[in-house]
């Protein structure tokens, strides 16, 4: 069993009941947890405590990991971290990921750290569109009512009795989204009990009023010597028996599952103080945070009786006592009544896991063949439910369901009447056969469904708060009779394999379109005439599948197969694709030629499912579209490619990514030399280049030491390569030698923080680098050295340039540098100094040193025309 949240059913109804859009909410594949008999004492233990703490921050790796272990599993509270945004914004230490890649990627990490530390995950609909100073302009892209309206209804789903915020509304946590999540929580712990704050969410929740709200204090991180009077403090730092652990030991497993941010930390052990600052609610006189509230079954109806109970559970279990222990529980569920109160679910779905975990019960839903399905296949779906008890338990339905968007609820289940005996340790396996219908949609992540508006997902009132689940899939519940006693737990179904190296892997069962077409950039730069490649794969989800592949351009571009110039048109073209076998891959090559005119269009892609119109197609495969048919309209039309993110310490995951191409035409003036890229932590920014013509070759350090650089014109380091490669500090003389025969070297951003400390001296003379950065993406750029060569060759850069430019003009500025260095531009943010450090150059012997925070990683990919030719101009700089 894996270790979830689980009985699915219990919230399917509520959701059912409220009118909510449907999606299956459950966590992410994994490997099914096993537990000792300590730690299932210890989840009996939180069954038999009442009360909830929410934690609330602004992105992943914001939360107090130790304090969230201490939480969950000292306290044995309900505890929660409210997350605003997914982390889309940040930067990728791992990968080339970026925007909502990225974003998957950290809310994976997030559920990882919460399965460590025992926590729960909610997120608010609010995009992370990057860095930001102040509240102020984080509130201007987010809409301060609609992001708080998202906290208020996350605070009256959860009802904590405690709220802790990470960060102060003081501004002292620096980023202005750290500073917006601090007051939306003080704003939202007054609005959750007023009935008058968004009174349409109380057709789906009741308003709540939290006893009181704390500032988790983290001053003596910053400095030793803080003032910390008048904050209560709490020592998180002790051992748990259940667990064998301590909780700062947990706390560093959890918090390094961050990986994303490179924030792997050390296992602490001994005492570990937290401090709180009160805030608001009940606060006087407290000598803890947890002071007057009452966490025992008193708080609600039957309580007494129900805490009674659990305690007798408790003590049969110790006494292996297991058939004591589950009539103990059994009873305590027939008393705790069955009504929309969220405390009363919650135990409900807890102590109903417990019995699971008590009586040894491994239940899974897997799926034969592959992890990906496609509509019309035919898939075998095993139920195995396992007894690994001497206890009287009986398996009385299995039943298989789909689920999708469009149905608002489940699909009617496929039910197999079992009414059999579970014997100690035999499985028991019900098959299920089902043909997918040809309209079954793809299993998007319910918060990518829909494309962002304004800095927000578009998201449903009922998928406020949820961290992670599909708009399609299928689940196998399963109907068992423990001690006489009627119970439901519901599996999602997953693929599962052995791998060679890890051995037994999950993953999500995905269902996916019969075709997706996968293109190699999403984005196109030209410059001049000259036809541009763009490789088109089309592959088959399932066998036998035939279509139109459709492609549409913007006025003014041409397309063409590759080889076939002379019968290159205008608007589209379109040609009929045929693929045998399920997995089977075609390769088209289409070229695209610009317009004489700068120019900024799309190329669309789709797949037609249809038979061959043989009298629209002719012999050379290729037909002009000018407008797309009505006829297509009655054929399944997909418009989606297929990406797989995989990383070792996240479940694998499927995106289906848009197949729109942005088409760029720009006068850009550059020659075709030869460049040497050496990467770093991941980005795109050697493919852009390419496009320009220039011969890219990657670099290694062999090469560097031992391979003849004079070849480049220059040699461009990739983001955070000094963070990343501990070697290439240690080639400078070899780099400074390159620089000073005539070579170009371009150091793009490396950061000097925690997360990736700088130590190397990369330039020919001392400089240092800054946290200082643009966060405006429109601010206002300066010509400091207008008669820079920079500036003016091959290309003149004019404020034109700086136009279109995406989420930030830079990050990581170089600072106290010498005297040497120019400083051609400089900018800054609304009411701040200007700062000259985004882009720095030396002249050295006959070349030159660049050193550019500038967000060239971000803006080349977004085919920003004036990002490509100011670093056009950093290449062939003179």
């Amino acid at each position: 069993m894996q270790n979830a949240r689980p009985n699915f059913m219990m919230k399917l109804k509520l959701l059912s009941l409220l009118l909510f859009s449907f999606v299956y909410f459950g966590v992410s594949a994994q490997i099914p947890k096993s537990y000792s008999a300590s730690e299932i004492e210890l989840q009996l233990k939180k069954a038999n405590t009442f009360g909830s703490v929410l934690y609330i921050a602004a992105h992943p790796d914001d939360e107090n990991t130790r304090l969230i272990t201490y939480l969950a599993n000292e306290k044995c509270l309900r505890t929660g971290y409210l997350s605003l945004t997914r982390g889309d914004g940040g930067q990728n230490l791992i990968g080339s990921e970026q925007g909502i890649e990225l974003g998957v990627i950290r809310t994976q990490e997030l559920l990882a750290a919460r399965r460590t530390d025992g926590g729960e995950q909610f997120f608010t609909r609010a995009y992370d569109f990057g860095y930001s100073k102040t509240p102020k302009e984080t509130f201007e892209k987010w809409t301060h009512e609609e992001i708080l309206a998202d906290v208020v209804f996350v605070i009256r789903k959860f009802r904590p009795d405690i709220i802790i915020t990470r960060f102060a509304t003081d501004g002292s946590g620096g980023h202005g989204h750290h500073t917006a999540s601090a007051i939306l929580a003080e704003e939202a712990f007054d609005a959750a009990a007023d009935p008058t704050k968004f009174p349409g969410q109380l057709k789906y929740v009741s308003v709540w009023q939290t006893k009181r709200m704390f500032y988790n204090n983290a001053s003596r991180f910053w400095n030793p010597n803080a003032d910390m009077s008048g904050n209560l403090k709490v020592d998180v730092g002790g051992f748990n028996k259940s667990i064998g652990k301590s909780y700062g030991e947990i706390a560093a497993e959890s918090r390094s599952m961050h990986r994303s941010q490179g924030f792997g930390s050390a296992r602490q052990r001994g005492e570990m103080i937290e401090y709180f600052k009160p805030i608001k609610g009940d606060t006087g006189n407290l000598t803890t945070p947890f002071d007057r509230i009452d966490f025992t079954w008193n708080v609600g109806p039957n309580g007494k009786k129900i805490a009674s109970l659990m305690e007798a559970a408790i003590k049969a279990f110790r006494a292996d006592d297991i058939k004591t222990c589950n009539q103990k529980l059994i009873e305590a569920l027939a008393i705790i009544p069955d009504n929309k109160e969220a405390e009363n679910r919650y135990k409900r779905k807890q102590i109903t896991h417990t019995l699971l975990l008590v009586n040894s019960v491994f239940i899974e839903a897997i799926s034969d063949g592959n992890f990906i399905v496609s509509p019309k296949d035919s898939i075998k779906i095993k139920g195995v439910c396992l007894n690994r008890s001497n206890s009287n338990i009986v398996l009385a339905k299995v039943s298989l369901q789909e689920y999708g968007e469009e149905t608002n609820a489940l699909e009617p289940s496929i039910d197999s009447i079992k009414n059999q005996p579970l014997k100690n340790n035999i499985p028991n396996t019900t098959l299920f056969t089902q043909v997918l219908s040809q309209s079954a949609k793809p299993s998007s992540l319910f918060w990518l469904k829909n494309e962002i508006q304004a800095n927000k997902f578009d998201l449903t009132q009922g998928e406020i708060g949820l961290a992670y689940g599909f708009t399609s899939g299928y689940l196998v519940k399963f109907e068992l009779l423990i001690e006489g006693k009627s119970i439901e737990f519901t599996e999602p179904v997953q693929y599962k394999w052995a791998d060679p190296e890890k051995g037994e892997q999950y993953r999500p069962l995905v269902i996916a379109p019969p075709a997706y077409i996968n293109l190699n950039t999403h984005s196109l730069i030209a410059t001049d005439s000259t036809a541009r490649e763009i490789k088109v794969t089309v592959k088959a989800g399932r066998d036998n599948v035939k279509g139109l592949l459709l492609v549409y351009t913007s006025h003014n571009w041409k397309i063409y197969f590759k080889g076939d110039e002379k019968k290159s048109h205008y608007a589209g073209a379109s040609t009929y694709v045929e693929l045998a076998k399920k997995g089977e891959e075609k390769e088209l090559i289409f070229m695209v030629i610009g317009p004489k005119e700068t120019n900024i269009g799309v190329l669309d892609f789709g797949l037609v499912e249809m038979p061959k119109p043989i009298e629209e197609v002719r012999e050379d495969g290729l037909e002009t579209v000018t407008d797309q048919p009505n006829d297509y309209d009655r054929y399944p039309n997909y418009k989606c490619g297929l990406k797989e993110i995989k990383y070792d310490h996240i479940p694998a995951q499927v995106l289906f990514p848009n197949t729109r191409v942005k088409l760029v035409k720009v006068d850009v003036n550059h020659k075709k030399y030869k460049i040497g890229y050496l990467p770093g932590a991941g980005d795109e920014v050697a493919p852009c280049l390419e496009q320009l013509g220039y011969e890219i070759d990657i670099l290694t350090n062999e090469m560097l030491l031992n391979g003849n650089l004079s070849q480049y014109k220059a040699i461009i380091t990739g983001v955070r390569a000094y963070n990343t490669n501990e070697k290439l500090s240690s080639l400078k003389s070899k780099l400074m030698s390159y620089v000073a025969n005539g070579g170009n070297l371009i150091v793009q951003y490396n950061t000097n923080s925690f997360a990736g400390p700088f130590k190397a001296d990369i330039g020919p003379y001392p400089f240092k680098i800054t946290r200082d950065r643009i966060t405006d993406e429109n601010a206002k750029v300066v010509f400091e050295l207008p008669n820079h060569p920079v500036l003016n060759t091959p290309n003149k850069i004019t404020d034109q340039d700086f136009e279109g430019w995406i989420q930030e003009r830079s990050i990581y500025h170089a600072g106290d540098a010498d005297p040497l260095y120019q400083f051609p531009i400089s900018m800054s943010d609304p009411g701040e100094k200007s700062s000259k450090g985004a882009l720095l150059i030396g002249d050295y012997g006959k070349g030159h040193f660049v050193y550019t925070g500038i967000a060239f990683f971000r803006e080349l990919p977004a085919g920003v025309p004036g990002a490509y030719r100011l670093f056009v101009n950093l290449v062939e700089l003179k």
